[in-house]
């Protein structure tokens, strides 16, 4: 328990750090045109632009009230916004956004639903989301393809390895699920050549680690084989999810005095998509740094470098700083209202997120 909190300082020292180091990029160049047009958005703009986040995840919610029904009838879309501020909160501060699920794990148990019942339904949660945003990005790709490569070809190749990283990773799943006995011998196959050549020392846990989530991975398609009308409402939610996220940068300019053509809309949610495939790569906790250095990068080829940037700052305290801020007061609302983490809490979610494959 002490060795998980220092490392969620030390994570938050990182954000910090490397906040304040896509702060100065953004700003050493040309802060008072910045300045200027940040102070451009009136109070009532200000106030939508800031809670978009938050409406952002208050939309995740109402996925998560839908699933948490299947396991507990009588959960509330109250509680499931406890749950979706606690994953944003614990993502947030994690690298690669991993550790959402233990707090979401432990909030779910206090609301009635069971540690494995729990790890079910975030694995629903994963193949749902993963699966949309998969064809989502796809269809913005093949849209927008050639106008986004002409600009900036290097930075798109970027984003194309990291489209095919998770591409591969959501096409595996589905692998894995649809032809169980293939995956287990390739993967025995590719662990035994990744130990002889030195990459991986344990094989024997690997292998057990891979089949762990094989299995829940399965398990799960099957429980969700009957759920056609659970799963249709959850897409749908997630679609306009994700076009709410994506579409941001549009508001923040219309915010700015700085609108863009309507026709740019659909370009602006593809680009948008675009800096979350680049964030594949940085393992730092909420890709910080990285991403506003990658959306001022990718913005910069439609709109000037200043407005660009500008556009970055509200956009990122929106979606991720504020999110955070909230996120870490419900959770201390939590831990106030069903005690803190216990010993015996810790151990049974470590045991299960084990079991289930859940990081």
């Amino acid at each position: 328990m002490k060795k998980k909190s220092k490392g969620y300082v030390f994570n938050f020292l990182l954000i910090v750090f490397f906040t304040l180091a896509g702060l100065v990029y953004a700003l050493k160049d040309n802060y008072k045109e910045i300045l200027n047009l940040l102070q451009q958005v009136s109070k009532i703009w200000f106030i939508l632009i800031i809670s978009w986040g938050v409406l952002y995840t208050l939309v995740i919610a109402i996925i998560y009230w839908l699933l948490g029904k299947k396991y507990k009838p009588n959960y509330t879309y109250r509680q499931a916004i406890e749950n979706s501020f606690v994953g944003s909160f614990f993502a947030g501060i994690t690298p690669s956004a991993t550790g959402g699920q233990f707090g979401q794990l432990y909030v779910m148990k206090k609301q009635g639903i069971s540690v494995k019942e729990g790890a079910s339904l975030l694995w629903a949660d994963f193949i749902i989301y993963q699966t949309t945003m998969m064809v989502y990005v796809t269809i913005l790709f093949l849209i927008v393809f050639g106008q986004v490569y002409e600009q900036n070809s290097k930075f798109f190749t970027l984003v194309f390895i990291g489209y095919a990283v998770n591409a591969v990773i959501i096409s595996a799943l589905w692998t894995m699920a649809l032809f169980p006995k293939v995956y287990v011998k390739l993967s025995k196959w590719v662990v035994v050549i990744l130990s002889k050549i030195k990459i991986i020392k344990n094989a024997d846990a690997v292998i057990e680690s891979w089949n762990v989530q094989l299995l829940s991975f399965t398990k799960e398609i099957q429980n969700l084989r009957h759920e056609k009308k659970l799963i249709a409402q959850c897409v749908f939610i997630n679609i306009f999810r994700l076009t709410m996220l994506y579409s941001l940068p549009f508001i923040i300019c219309i915010a700015m005095g700085e609108p863009l053509p309507l026709s740019y809309l659909v370009v602006v949610i593809a680009m948008s998509s675009f800096v979350t495939m680049a964030n594949t790569f940085i393992p730092i906790p909420g890709a910080s740094g990285g991403t506003e250095w990658a959306f001022v990068l990718i913005f910069s080829t439609i709109m000037s470098s200043t407005l660009a940037k500008s556009v970055m700052i509200f956009w990122r305290f929106s979606t991720y700083h504020f999110v955070m801020i909230v996120g870490g007061f419900v959770f201390v609302l939590m831990k106030r209202k069903y005690g803190k983490i216990t010993e015996a809490d810790l151990e049974e979610i470590e045991e299960v997120a084990q079991q289930e494959g859940i990081e």
